[in-house]
């Protein structure tokens, strides 16, 4: 008789595991969906030449602004050398190496300065997650700073 308790209380708590695992579960999959409704609405606004956020036009001019590619370079050195190499060669995020002929200057500030969102949004961004596998964090960049970065990413691809 203890053997047939003993072995209710064992099916018991194992049901009520799986039960509870189960709720977590489907809330998961209710709160993905969700987020994949978001996309979906929102891919049609997005604009994959600038991406999203505030910069619609930057002026670069054809030569480098050695000034703020240094202080770019300090902003690298401090927040972005940890994860990305100045080569094409994947670190934990890609390398930089060409990355101001892939990408139109709009593009770029708007993901450095708002980086959450152009993921979620930016479908060769998600590609580029999935090899990668880590979500680029936001790095709470001023203008200023995105601005320099951008400038020692042109220096990087040879602008002078």
């Amino acid at each position: 008789m203890k053997k047939l308790i003993v072995l209710s209380l064992v099916v018991f708590f194992i049901g009520f595991l799986v039960a509870c695992g189960g709720n977590k579960s489907s809330d998961n999959t209710a709160d993905e969906s969700t987020s994949e409704e978001v996309k979906t609405d929102e891919n049609p606004s997005y604009d994959p030449q600038r991406g999203e956020g505030k910069f619609t036009k930057i002026d670069v001019s054809a030569t480098l602004d050695a000034e703020k590619a240094e202080l770019g370079n300090k902003v690298f050195q401090v927040k972005c050398g940890g994860c990305h190499k100045l080569t094409d060669e994947r670190l934990v995020g890609p390398g930089w190496a060409g990355v101001t002929e892939r990408r139109e200057p709009e593009w770029i500030m708007n993901f450095i300065t708002n980086t959450d969102e152009m993921i979620d949004k930016d479908p060769k961004l998600q590609a580029q997650l999935e090899l990668c596998l880590v979500r680029m964090p936001n790095q709470s960049l001023t203008d200023d700073d995105a601005r320099n970065l951008l400038e020692f990413m042109r220096k990087n691809d040879g602008v002078k």
